[in-house]
């Protein structure tokens, strides 16, 4: 059956697939996206500025919330990640808003800003000052 949606689908990844078909994500400075509408992150790793990095998997995350003067407030099992920072909602890309893509599970990462990046970034532009972990 030549252009069958079985041969179509079933046909190995070759170098030639763009990033966006094997679902790398956009680097949008403060976080990643993954492109495709059906794609997930299994995971959310926090990039720390003094270089840590953490984990934590989208399965466990039951409660998110959105608060212009406090931030962003997600809710992992026994686990509190708040997020403050700068233009929190502002929209990055048409359509494509920070909280918008965490609950969607579409943000594999997220960083803080250092003093470097802080200096340089626009004045309307997202930014994470600062990612809080607590239990």
């Amino acid at each position: 059956m030549k252009g069958s949606v079985v041969e179509k689908y079933a046909k190995p990844i070759d170098d030639e697939q763009s990033a966006e078909e094997v679902g790398v994500p956009d680097d949008l400075g403060a976080f990643g996206l993954l492109r495709g509408l059906h794609e997930r992150a299994l995971m959310l790793e926090l990039r720390f500025k003094d270089g840590r990095r953490r984990a934590l998997g989208y399965a466990w995350l039951h409660d998110a919330e959105f608060d212009p003067s406090e931030g962003i407030t997600l809710h992992f099992g026994g686990r509190q990640v708040t997020i403050s920072g700068q233009k929190l909602n502002a929209e990055v890309r048409p359509n494509v808003r920070l909280f918008q893509a965490l609950v969607a599970h579409r943000v594999p990462w997220i960083s803080e800003a250092d003093a470097p990046a802080a200096l340089l970034a626009a004045r309307d532009a997202l930014l994470i000052d600062a990612i809080k972990v607590s239990t």
